[in-house]
């Protein structure tokens, strides 16, 4: 059974791995991608960094780090909050800990005052959009404002 927890700074090496490890499967170690975000290696720290922010991680029962989930600002005036860096560990995938880790990302953008929830991903990643379409996240078409991540392709919006 995994629990759900804020990241502390133990977790970052963990998680840089399996973020790097997952975005290197599809191909997405490449520039314009969260493989190369400055914060990625120190996730806890960047998180820390605001009230409105905050990332989620899953454990196991021994205490691993199986994935995780961030809430940032994007668009503070619009109320608009992001989703950022959705990923789990391919052994903990399968097992509904993405609707979990939605779940927990969710309330925290509710509370921190977000009306809205945007997220950019690639059309490969077609398991990672089937989720986000489950959950009630809509096509955009199109970025928001300038996409962070310029290799990103598909965008999405959901209203708290």
């Amino acid at each position: 059974m995994a629990t759900i927890r804020p990241i502390k700074s133990k977790d970052d090496a963990s998680l840089a791995r399996i973020i790097k490890h997952l975005l290197k499967s599809f191909g997405l170690n490449i520039p314009g991608t969260a493989y190369f975000d400055p914060e990625l290696n120190q996730l806890s720290a960047y998180y820390a960094e605001s009230d409105k922010r905050q990332y989620f991680v899953a454990i196991n029962d021994q205490g691993n780090v199986l994935g995780g989930v961030g809430i940032a600002e994007y668009d503070t005036e619009a109320g608009v909050a992001e989703l950022q860096k959705l990923y789990l560990d391919q052994k903990a995938q399968g097992q509904h800990l993405s609707y979990k880790l939605l779940d927990t990302a969710v309330e925290f953008a509710k509370q921190a005052g977000y009306q809205k929830l945007y997220l950019e991903t690639y059309h490969s990643l077609t398991t990672a959009i089937h989720l986000y379409q489950r959950y009630g996240f809509t096509n955009l078409g199109h970025p928001l404002n300038v996409a962070q991540h310029s290799t990103m392709d598909r965008f999405f919006i959901m209203n708290l």
